[in-house]
C-alpha cells in the first residue's frame, strides 16, 4: 500500500453531539467508543450552518455557504466550484461517495438542473448507467430519502432490487403531484427489514469501495454518509426497539429563558405561532410550535438512539473490514454529522435557526494511529469547513487559496498537549434571502448571534451558563464584553476572507 494515508470520513445526518456512550451511558455506541479509544474526540466541534446541503458543501469545498453559493436547502451546489474530491483526484486517489449527497434541490429548473429531483431520482436505468464523476467523486452511490420518505431510488433502490426486494416500493411513501402527502402513516417501527435499509447499504457499500482500492493498491479518500438519525423517527427492528423510552431523558424548557430571547424563540412556545414576518415562499425549519408531549417526545428520542445503534453497527463493519485489509494504521478516520438536534432542550424539537449548542455543536472523532494521539479529549475548536484542508495536508497535497477551512493536523496531532489553531468558529445561516439570515460567533468561552436587519440578538457565556439560559444581549454587565466580541466577530470575517491568487507585482 503506498505510504500516503487513506481517508475514510464518517458522516451521520442531524446527530446530536452527546449521543456517544463515552459521554453518554443511555445510548450504546461500541464502534464510536472504540474511536474515542483509539484517537481523540474534540469536544468543541461546529458546523458552518445548521442545514444539510450548506455544511454538505462545505465539507467538500472547504468553503463557507457565502462563499460556495449552496447556502440553504433547495439550492444547488454550483458545479464548477473546486472541491477536494477533485484534488485528491488528480493526485491519485480514489475517491467515493456512498449513502447521503444532497448537493442539489429536489426540484429541478432550467439554469438549476438537479439530479436529486423526481422524476430522475426513480429512473433507475439512469441510475444505472451513472455512477460519477460528480463533484469530485469518481465514484457515488447515492440515495436522497430518510426512513420512508417518497424520494427514495438511485442507487440504494437498485441495491434493494439486486438483493430481492422487488417490491420495494410498499415499504416507501408514493410519489405524488404534491410531494406533501403521506399515504402511509407509519411511526417508529418499519417494516423494511434491515437487510435492508439503507444504514446497512451505507456500510456494505462503502466497505465495497475500500475492498476495491485495496486490491488495486490504490489510496483512497472515501465519504460514507450515513441518512440517519434525521428524522422521521422511524427504523427497522431490532433497532427501533432497543430502547425503552420511559428510560429516555428529554431536554427541557427553563422557565422564562426566551424572555431575553429574540422574538422566534418564544413563538416556537405558542400553540398556533405567527411566525409570517420571518417567512418567505419555501418557509423556515423550525418556524412553528414546538409545543409536545414528553412522552412522544420520549418514544422519539427511543428511537432516534435506535438509529444511532445501527449507524455504529455499520460503523463497526467498517473499522473491522479495515482492520482485515491491512489498512488500519494507515487510514485517517474522521467521525462527525452535518449538524445537531433538539430533543427538548429549550423547549425545541428537531432544528430551525437557534443556534444553541444542541444546534450547531457536533461530536467529531479523529484517528489516525501513530499520529493523532489515542484516548485523548481536545477542547480545540473544529469546524468542518478545516476537514478539506486538513485532509489535502495529510496527503501531502497543495491547499487551494480559495479554501477559507484551517489545516488542523497540529491540533489534531498535539491534542494531548491542548495545541490549538482556531481561536474561533462562525455559524452562518441564510435560510430566507432578506427576512431570515443570521450569523454566529463562537469562541473558547462565548458566543454571540447577530440578526439582519434586527437590533435584538444573543449573547451566552459558556462557562459561567453552559445552559445557555441567561441571554446577556441586553445586560448592562455585558455591555463592554458585547463590543469586544463584536470587533472579534468582525476581525475573524476578515481573518476568512479566501485568496485565490497570490499578488505576484506591484500593479
Amino acid at each position: 500500500m503506498a505510504t500516503r494515508p487513506n481517508i475514510l470520513l464518517i458522516t451521520s445526518d442531524q446527530q446530536h453531539w452527546d449521543t456517544i456512550g463515552v459521554t453518554n451511558p443511555r445510548i450504546q455506541t461500541p464502534a464510536l467508543d472504540r474511536l474515542c479509544r483509539e484517537g481523540t474526540r474534540f469536544t468543541r466541534a461546529y458546523c458552518p450552518n445548521p442545514v444539510c446541503s450548506p455544511t454538505r458543501a462545505s465539507i467538500i469545498t472547504g468553503q463557507y455557504p457565502s462563499l460556495h453559493g449552496c447556502w440553504t436547502i433547495g439550492v444547488k451546489l454550483p458545479e464548477d466550484v473546486p472541491t477536494v474530491g477533485e484534488a485528491f483526484s488528480a493526485n491519485g486517489y480514489h475517491t467515493s461517495l456512498i449513502g447521503k449527497a444532497h448537493f442539489q434541490p429536489l426540484a429541478s429548473r432550467p439554469g438549476s438542473e438537479s439530479l436529486e429531483a423526481q422524476p430522475t431520482l426513480r429512473d433507475l436505468d439512469f441510475w444505472r448507467g451513472f455512477d460519477g464523476p460528480w463533484y469530485g467523486f469518481d465514484h457515488i452511490e447515492v440515495a436522497r430519502n430518510h426512513a420512508d420518505e417518497s424520494h427514495a431510488g438511485q442507487h440504494y433502490a437498485i441495491w434493494m432490487e439486486e438483493h430481492g426486494l422487488g417490491n420495494w416500493r410498499d415499504y416507501f411513501q408514493p410519489v405524488s403531484p404534491e410531494g406533501k402527502r403521506r399515504a402511509v402513516k407509519r411511526q417508529h417501527h418499519w417494516d423494511l427489514p434491515a437487510q435492508f435499509h439503507y444504514s446497512t447499504w451505507t456500510g456494505e457499500r462503502t466497505i465495497a469501495q475500500i475492498e476495491a482500492s485495496a486490491a488495486t493498491d490504490t489510496p483512497f479518500f472515501c465519504w460514507a454518509s450515513f441518512h440517519d438519525p434525521h428524522p422521521p423517527y422511524l427504523v427497522s427492528e431490532p433497532w427501533a426497539s432497543m430502547y425503552r423510552p420511559e428510560d429516555m431523558r428529554p431536554g427541557e424548557l427553563t422557565p422564562g429563558e426566551h424572555e431575553a430571547n429574540p422574538p422566534t424563540f418564544g413563538l416556537t412556545q405558542q400553540e398556533r405561532p405567527d411566525f409570517s414576518p420571518w417567512k418567505e415562499e419555501f418557509g423556515s425549519h423550525g418556524f412553528q410550535s414546538h409545543r409536545h408531549q414528553r412522552e412522544k417526545l420520549q418514544q422519539d428520542m427511543a428511537v432516534y438512539y435506535g438509529m444511532i445503534s445501527f449507524i455504529d453497527d455499520q460503523v463497526g463493519r467498517i473499522l473491522n473490514r479495515l482492520d482485515e485489509l491491512g489498512l488500519a494504521e494507515n487510514t485517517i478516520v474522521v467521525y462527525s454529522t452535518d449538524h445537531g438536534h433538539f430533543l427538548g432542550q429549550h423547549g425545541l424539537i428537531a432544528k430551525g435557526a437557534f443556534h444553541y449548542e444542541d444546534m450547531i455543536r457536533l461530536p467529531f472523532l479523529v484517528r489516525y494511529p501513530g499520529v493523532v494521539p489515542a484516548g485523548a479529549v481536545s477542547e480545540a475548536l473544529q469546524s468542518l469547513v478545516d476537514l478539506a484542508p486538513t485532509f489535502l495536508h495529510y496527503a501531502g497535497i497543495p491547499i487551494p487559496g480559495m479554501m477559507q477551512g484551517v489545516d488542523q493536523h497540529a491540533a489534531w496531532e498535539g491534542a494531548a498537549a491542548g495545541t490549538k489553531v482556531r481561536s474561533w468558529a462562525i455559524v452562518e445561516n441564510r435560510h430566507q434571502p432578506t427576512r431570515l439570515h443570521l450569523r454566529t460567533y463562537v469562541d473558547q468561552r462565548y458566543k454571540i448571534t447577530v440578526y439582519r436587519n434586527a437590533e435584538y440578538g444573543e449573547l451566552f457565556d459558556l462557562h459561567d451558563d453552559p445552559g445557555e439560559v441567561r441571554n446577556r444581549w441586553n445586560d448592562p454587565a455585558y455591555a463592554d464584553r458585547q463590543r469586544e466580541l463584536l470587533l472579534r466577530f468582525v476581525q475573524a470575517d476578515l481573518q476568512r476572507e479566501p485568496t485565490r491568487m497570490p499578488r505576484i507585482a506591484g500593479a
